[in-house]
This record gives C-alpha cells, sequence and structure tokens, in this order.
C-alpha cells in the first residue's frame, strides 16, 4: 500500500490544492483537496491493461469550472429541493436556485467548489484520504453551522470505500453523495449505453418534467426502469426521454450496507459492485454532458459516462413521506458506500 502527495495547483485566493494518490490491491486512487474530487481511478482489465475508469481533468483550472460534477462530493445536499425552498418549524428557508426554479447539489457553491483541509492515513485494511469542511450558518441558505467529514480509501481488496459525515447544530436537511462519473471500458472510450446494469430495487421516486419528484414511488416493472436482472442500459433506453436520470428505492433496510447496483463493461471484462448505506441511488446516463475537453486529449459528449450516486431522495425536505433528511444536534448523518471491482 502507498499513499503519496503533490501540490495540484493555487486557487485565486492564493491557497493551495492538494492531490493525493492512493494506491491498494491492483488500484490506484487520486483525489484531489479542491472538492473532494475523485480525479482518476486505475483499474486492470482481462484484455487491454490498466485504464482510468473515472471521467475528469488532468489539471485544476477545469474542475474550478466544473458543469458536470466531474468526481466531486455533493453537499449540503446532493440532487434537487424543488422550488430552491423548503420548510422546518414553521419557518421557510429559501435556498440559492440553480437549476431553473430548483436548488441542484447544494446551490450555486456547494461543497464541490470548495476547498476541504485533507489529511491521507493507513490502516491494516488499506489506505484513505479524510476531507473536511466547515459550512456556516446560512450558507447556500440553508440552516445551522455544518461540520462535515468524508473519507475516501482503497482496499486491499480492490474496493474504494467512501465514509461520509455531519453534525449540524441546527435542523437542517443533509445529504452527502459523490458524482463519479464511470466509463469501465475507460474514460474517453466511448459511450456507456453498452455497459450492462442491474440495481437491486422494486421501485423508483417518479419525477415531473423538471426531475423534481412527484411524490409518488412506482414499481420498476415490468418496463425500461427494470433492472432486477443485469441488462444493457441501451435496451429500453428510447423509451425514457432524456435518458436515466432517476432515484431508485434500494431494497433491505436504510443504514445496512446492503447490495445497491452492478455494473459490467464486455469489451474490458471490468465489472463494478456497488453497495450503500443509503435509502436510494440516482442512476444518470451522462444526458447534459456537453462537449467537454477531459484527461489527456479525451473529449467526452453525452452519455460518456454513468453515475450510481448513493443518496437520500431527492427533495426529501419536502416531502414527509420520503425517508428523513433532516439532521441536527440530536442526530448526526453517517453513511457508507462501497465500490467493489473485479475483471
Amino acid at each position: 500500500m502507498k499513499i503519496s502527495k503533490k501540490t495540484f495547483g493555487v486557487l485565486s485566493s492564493g491557497k493551495k490544492v492538494y492531490l493525493y494518490t492512493l494506491q491498494a490491491g491492483d488500484l490506484s486512487l487520486s483525489l484531489s483537496s479542491f472538492g473532494a474530487t475523485l480525479t482518476s481511478l486505475i483499474v486492470p482489465s482481462r484484455t487491454s491493461g490498466k485504464e482510468d475508469v473515472l471521467l475528469g481533468y488532468s489539471c485544476l483550472e477545469a474542475y474550478t469550472h466544473n458543469i458536470p460534477y466531474f468526481g466531486v462530493t455533493i453537499g449540503r445536499f446532493g440532487n434537487r429541493i424543488g422550488g430552491g425552498r423548503f420548510s422546518l418549524q414553521g419557518t421557510e428557508y429559501a435556498l440559492y436556485r440553480n437549476d431553473g426554479a430548483h436548488t441542484l447539489h447544494g446551490g450555486r457553491r456547494g461543497f464541490d467548489k470548495l476547498l476541504w483541509k485533507a489529511d491521507a492515513y493507513e490502516d491494516r485494511d488499506g489506505v484513505f484520504v479524510r476531507f473536511e469542511l466547515t459550512s456556516p450558518d446560512g450558507d447556500e441558505g440553508f440552516p445551522g453551522t455544518c461540520k462535515a467529514a468524508v473519507s475516501y480509501g482503497l482496499t486491499k481488496s480492490n474496493e474504494v470505500i467512501a465514509d461520509y459525515q455531519a453534525r449540524v447544530d441546527a435542523p437542517c436537511p443533509v445529504n452527502l453523495t459523490n458524482h463519479a462519473y464511470f466509463n469501465l471500458a475507460g474514460e474517453g472510450k466511448g459511450d456507456i449505453l453498452s455497459h450492462e446494469v442491474a440495481i437491486q430495487a422494486d421501485a423508483y421516486v417518479a419525477v415531473d418534467a423538471s426531475l423534481i419528484p412527484t411524490g409518488d414511488i412506482l414499481m420498476v416493472g415490468p418496463g425500461p426502469f427494470d433492472f432486477r436482472t443485469r441488462k444493457p442500459i441501451k435496451r429500453d433506453f428510447d423509451a425514457v426521454p432524456g435518458g436515466y436520470d432517476h432515484c431508485f428505492v434500494i431494497q433491505g433496510e436504510p443504514g445496512t450496507l446492503r447490495p445497491c447496483a452492478e455494473v459490467y463493461e464486455g469489451s474490458s471484462g471490468r465489472t463494478l459492485r456497488v453497495f450503500t448505506t443509503q435509502p436510494g441511488v440516482q442512476f444518470y446516463t451522462g444526458n447534459h454532458i456537453g462537449v467537454v475537453s477531459g484527461k489527456a486529449g479525451s473529449v467526452y459528449t453525452k452519455h460518456s459516462g454513468l453515475c450510481l450516486e448513493t443518496q437520500h431522495f431527492p427533495d426529501a425536505p419536502n416531502k414527509p413521506q420520503f425517508p428523513s433528511s433532516l439532521y441536527g444536534p440530536e442526530r448526526d448523518y453517517h453513511e457508507k458506500a462501497l465500490f467493489a471491482f473485479d475483471w
């Protein structure tokens, strides 16, 4: 196992951003302290050697204008909050609306656009980087001071571990996740529509044309939302206008680490298995990626990567029938995810 650290760049504020590279088992993971971002993940294959399976950029400057949210940690609240507002105990809180009439991924300057304090460490199971930040009361309209800590690491068993924690001193919705885009053929190597996906979900969260939940939970099948048996993304893709960008209700008890999803890519033989403690996972097929200059000369376009964002349900602060995303002095936030690779 190995940990290395170098300067990734300097922000306009004069503060340095660091890039950490972790090696354990057969994997290598690089992470930036700006946005607590996963910048690369090198994974072996059966046929073509090692490849970077994460979409991203080669330099810090590009990450400061990261419109697709490549690899970043999302907070305070991942996904959408309808109307950019919610009410708590008779008080309405207005958030910054950065998605039309709605708030997306924490607002104009969410956790993905902040510099985190970072420390790397090793234990007997793997190598990790722990990121910490403090979001003040009123940040992007959210109440209470929130202290967040996210640890990412590699184990000797070829697993990427994500551990999300937050403590807030007033009642506030919290929903942390990572927005990694995977292409198991290798970043820059075409679209992901031939990837085969299974999702351990019998139901999904219905949304309107603005991708805001209607409040209904619908059964997945039979139909295009049925991923209970692994299938190519493209099989039913044309039946989903705009592509998949939906939260699936993961089977089993929230709070327990349990199977969430599986992805297989045939040309490389790579398999990704995802586990989570969260109630849901947002399956997103990169529908809004424009023409983006990525790493090492790669050019990304629509559907160049897929996301499996483990999380609470979108718009949960306005949907009392959804699992509660409300945390505060008497309820700390703590969720985990695991990404296991094979080939």
